[in-house]
């Protein structure tokens, strides 16, 4: 039993208030934290709990409009809210440091990151800029960096994402902080990078002692990662546990949905439960449980009076009126309506799969050439994808998985003739595209649609929501009206989840996962036949993520869609797919059925893929195989397997030619030498 002595974080009662002060946003309401030193404590929740308001609280860089109205931070015996600003810039960044969620707009791009890292070390570190210099050079050795005397010079956009992350840990770690907060500091990056990035995290926690504050929505990388958590609702704590009493048996209905929406290979053939409704708005004067319009077991008292905390065991404690020995409430009871029980059959009719492909790609390849000298000579290519085949038939889905930069986006901007083909063979039913011009291809932009990764980076910020999902009505000239466009607008808002009154509005109001609704609306609008998601979910809360899923699958069944779901996230893969392409430096290295490479992959590639995926199940956890360095560059690829100087298997022939097919059974196939021993 810890004592109090080595708390080295604690929060009492810390408010916060956002915006105008007639009408505030209470965005931290009574906030009670601790975390001891060398624990990691992981914060859970939906997009618009508090989260990373709680994160800036702590650091003292909220937004000008932002006031804190009561409380106290400690870190060990200092009063953080009580510091001057130049007190406060002394610890910031030194006795506590922030990773922030996006390194690419958190590290200066006119900076080299050896001068970014140096900046912070002057400041918190070393004055003398000898010492300075090589201090520089053993943090980036200290988080991975390879050759750093030479990425010293580089500049963020040389740099991978997972690069980047590590150069900002880097900084981070420049005062050596007694406190790290991270937030969402693997949102984005591929499986195997989001495996080194919190290994590091967790090498340089036990090798320094510090704390790291995690602040994440992915229920695998804390079950993996934190000793205990917290769970945050509309800007209140509601849960806190040991991470192992959390995921044996959570105790919030809240926690509970959140577990429950994961999707997973057993619910395949299920609806994922979802939390219907939305985070309330934070204007509003609560006066019961923040919570109780979307629990399905709120009675009366939830909508009127505050719950307190009551205590499940030494290591959980919930704010939840079901836990008052006073109440005397059924724990199962439901209200009346509620949908999307765990494991409720889809009762959608199926669309029975023809049995010739809706798409049929074979040798797709994707160059870009390189120019160099005043003439602009071509010098070489980048073999983004090199010779890609696969059939896509109707009411499917295929999966396609890899590290970034594998070729993934870019085969999907292949299929649709975003990017032009450089080879092989495209046929849509008996279509030819590779080759057609823009204006034969028009005819075919109805069937063919995409959903892109980032959807505020694809959308107009100058256009309301209802006329970006109407452009495509009216330059297709599907509805001729523009009544009804609007009506139509509606009915796909709707069918997305959203009020249709979100027509009237425009992107910048939207959170990230409403945002990437209004991408679907958009594609689903002309009633395409095929759809590339790419990465469609990826920066989605659990919540939120079900209920894209719960929509794609229900679009296919009713109506036939095929998918091309370009993705990193295996838990999706296992949910939706009923395929999957596994590639690697512009080609595929193996593909199957969805239980053939999920349950035996044979690629070694494909292997430390799904060893480097964070689970909440113990049980299915694989032993990390870690891959050294990074993928090469499709300029400059590896003689023989491309994947053979990172392949813990590599043999003599993996050096000399690239493998050919093998053919393991009539959906299986893979490229490598060691397929068959």
């Amino acid at each position: 039993m810890s004592t109090r002595d080595d708390v080295l974080l604690r929060v009492e009662g810390l408010t916060v208030q956002l915006g105008d002060p007639a009408r505030p946003a209470r965005v931290l309401e009574a906030v009670d934290l601790s975390l001891r030193q060398g624990e990691t404590c992981a914060l859970l929740g939906e997009s618009g709990c508090g989260k990373s308001m709680t994160a800036l609280s702590l650091m003292r860089l909220l937004p000008p409009s932002g006031r804190v109205l009561g409380g106290s931070v400690r870190l060990r015996d200092t009063d953080l809210l009580r510091l001057t600003e130049a007190e406060m810039r002394r610890v910031r960044g030194g006795r506590m440091a922030m990773i922030f969620q996006e390194p690419q707009t958190s590290l200066n791009p006119v900076m080299s990151v050896g001068d970014q890292i140096g900046e912070a070390v002057r400041l918190h570190g070393e004055g003398r800029r000898a010492p300075a210099a090589e201090r520089v050079l053993a943090l980036m050795k200290a988080v991975g960096i390879p050759d750093p005397a030479r990425r010293v010079k580089e500049y963020p956009h040389q740099l991978s994402g997972g690069m980047k992350q590590r150069i900002m840990i880097a900084m981070a770690l420049a005062g050596d902080p007694e406190l790290l907060i991270a937030d969402e500091p693997t949102t984005a990056l591929d499986v195997t990078i989001q495996a080194q990035v919190l290994g590091l995290l967790k090498d340089l926690r036990q090798r320094s002692g510090m704390a790291v504050l995690l602040i994440t929505h992915d229920l695998g990388v804390v079950a993996e990662t934190a000793d205990r958590l917290a769970v945050m609702y509309a800007g209140q704590i509601v849960e806190t546990a040991t991470t192992a009493e959390f995921f044996k048996s959570p105790g919030h209905p809240y926690s509970r949905r959140l577990m429950s929406s994961l999707p997973a290979a057993d619910k395949r053939h299920a609806r994922l439960a979802v939390i219907p409704g939305r985070v309330p708005s934070l204007e509003r004067v609560f006066h019961g449980c923040r919570f109780a319009e979307r629990c399905d077991s709120a009675s009366p008292r939830c909508h009127c009076d505050e719950p307190a905390w009551h205590r499940l065991s030494s290591g959980q404690s919930v704010r939840c009126h079901l836990f008052d020995p006073l109440e005397n409430l059924p724990s199962q009871e439901r209200r009346p309506g509620t949908q999307d029980r765990p494991g409720t059959p889809n009762q959608l009719a199926g669309f029975q799969r023809g049995s010739e492909p809706l798409l049929r790609v074979r040798g797709l390849k994707v160059y870009f050439p390189i120019h160099r000298g005043v003439f602009r000579r071509v010098v070489g290519q980048v073999h983004a994808v090199d010779g890609v085949s696969f059939d896509l038939h109707a009411g499917r889905t295929l999966a396609l998985v890899g590290e970034s930069g594998c070729g993934k986006t870019t085969t999907g901007k292949g299929l649709l003739q975003l990017t032009v083909p450089s080879g092989g063979s495209i046929r849509y039913q008996d279509t030819e595209l590779n080759g057609l011009r823009h204006r034969q291809m028009r005819p075919f932009r109805k069937d063919l649609q995409i959903i892109f990764q980032d959807p505020y980076a694809a959308m107009n910020p100058r256009m309301l929501v209802g006329d970006l999902i109407g452009e495509g009505l009216q330059a297709l000239k599907i509805h001729a009206t523009r009544a009804a466009r609007e009506r139509r607008v509606a009915e796909l808002l709707e069918l997305v989840g959203m009020d249709s009154s979100a027509a009237a509005r425009y992107p910048h109001e939207f959170s990230g996962g409403q945002r990437q609704r209004i991408c679907i609306a958009r594609a689903l609008a002309v009633e395409p036949r095929l759809i590339v998601c790419d990465e469609p979910t990826s920066a989605l809360d659990v919540s939120v993520q079900a209920q894209i899923l719960n929509l794609l699958k229900d679009l296919q069944d009713r109506l036939g869609l095929a998918y091309l779901f370009i993705t990193h996230d295996i838990a999706v893969v296992s949910y939706l797919a009923h395929a999957v392409a596994v590639m690697y430096l512009g080609r595929v290295v193996e593909h199957g059925s969805v239980d053939e490479i999920l349950e035996d992959p044979r690629h070694p590639y494909t292997r430390a893929l799904l060893s480097a995926v964070p689970v909440v199940d113990p049980t299915r956890r694989r032993s990390l195989i870690r891959l050294e360095g990074d993928m090469p560059s499709p300029i400059d690829r590896p003689q023989g397997c491309h994947f053979h100087p990172r392949c813990p298997q590599a043999i003599a022939a993996c050096r000399n030619a690239y493998p050919e097919e093998q053919r393991l059974s009539e959906s299986r196939l893979v490229h490598c030498w060691l397929a068959l021993a």
